[in-house]
């Protein structure tokens, strides 16, 4: 138990609460940024605890964005970065997403450096798509782990479509965060976690199912097949959010984890075999049955191959299974 304080930029994101919703449960106090007003009250009334405090900034692109709140919170000793553009409805890929995460990471650990001298420890919210490769970028046959990089380059990120362009968001984001280190060589370490899909319930009541987070959209997408409709082929790498919100504290409490790269995958997963779950544990909803036969040519087509293995033995937890994560998700959709 501590009475440490930890800021998180982003706080109301579909992983950052479950952050802080941990983070409160560890006694830590917590400080979270948001973008307006009106979310910061909506964060609140969710969080209901009085450890948990908000400030608005409203773009973390902004230089001095992290000045003030450093300055007037010296008893912040840990920052999670978790804040990071997470959309596929852009009209400019690098305005949108590329200049946002970037400027964003190193916008926040310059503020560190300068107004925050106390800190020792920043987590960054990486994605699993700085690590792995997709589309053109896809290897079958290679293995990647914590030491891998998607191989797409920033002029590829600009003009390959939105999803390639979040892909190359997160990786030039965690590019320009050890640059940083290596040339600025601050009091800090940094950890980046670099998660995959995520699903699992939300950390908090679900006030509008119509807006659900990128990743936690694949369950909602299953749950809105028609009986008769046939499954597309779609799979990839699954973690439950609650673990990676975890990862994020071992990160920051752990003295292995520093300068270190998180991979948090836990199992494959294809739209067939979250359909074949919610039929098995939730029979009166009415969607198709999920083909399990299909995934073995999906996972040779589109999921890659890893070894995390590192980053278990750093966590030092067991992880929450697909079947769980799904019955856990579909519970709360369901309300």
């Amino acid at each position: 138990m501590t009475s440490s304080t930890v800021f998180v930029s982003g706080a109301n994101g579909y992983i950052a609460q479950h952050i802080v919703k941990q983070l409160l449960a560890k006694n830590y106090k917590v400080i979270g940024s948001v973008r307006s007003q009106s979310k910061g009250e909506d964060l609140a009334s969710l969080v209901n605890n009085s450890n948990f405090s908000y400030v608005v900034i409203p773009s973390i692109s902004d230089k001095d964005a992290f000045y003030e709140v450093l300055q007037k919170h010296p008893e912040i000793t840990v920052f999670l970065h978790t804040a990071s553009p997470v959309t596929f409805e852009v009209d400019d890929v690098e305005r949108d997403l590329l200049r946002p995460a970037i400027d964003g990471t190193v916008n926040a650990l310059a503020a560190i450096k300068k107004y925050g001298p106390q800190i020792e420890r920043v987590v960054i919210t990486s994605s699993g798509g700085a690590v792995l490769g997709f589309d053109n970028y896809f290897e079958s046959d290679k293995i990647y782990d914590e030491e891998s990089w998607n191989p797409i380059t920033y002029e590829e990120s600009k003009s390959s479509g939105p999803v390639n362009g979040y892909f190359g968001s997160k990786k030039f984001a965690e590019l320009a965060a050890i640059e940083f280190v290596e040339t600025e060589k601050p009091n800090f370490d940094v950890t980046f976690v670099t998660p995959v899909y995520n699903f699992g319930p939300q950390a908090y009541e679900v006030k509008d199912k119509s807006k659900l987070n990128v990743s936690a959209e694949v369950v909602n997408t299953v749950l809105k097949f028609k009986k008769g409709d046939a499954i597309p082929e779609f799979g990839n790498i699954f973690a439950d959010v609650r673990d990676v919100a975890r990862a994020h504290i071992v990160a920051f409490e752990s003295e292995n984890s520093k300068g270190k790269r998180l991979l948090v995958g836990t199992d494959n997963f294809t739209y067939d075999t979250i359909a074949y779950i919610i039929n098995k544990h939730f029979p009166e909803v009415e969607i198709p049955q999920g083909d399990l036969s299909k995934n073995e040519a999906i996972y040779k087509s589109m999921v890659q191959k890893y070894d995390n293995s590192k980053t278990n033995a750093i966590l030092g937890f067991d992880l929450i299974g697909l079947e769980q994560s799904i019955v856990d998700t579909v519970k709360q959709l369901l309300v």
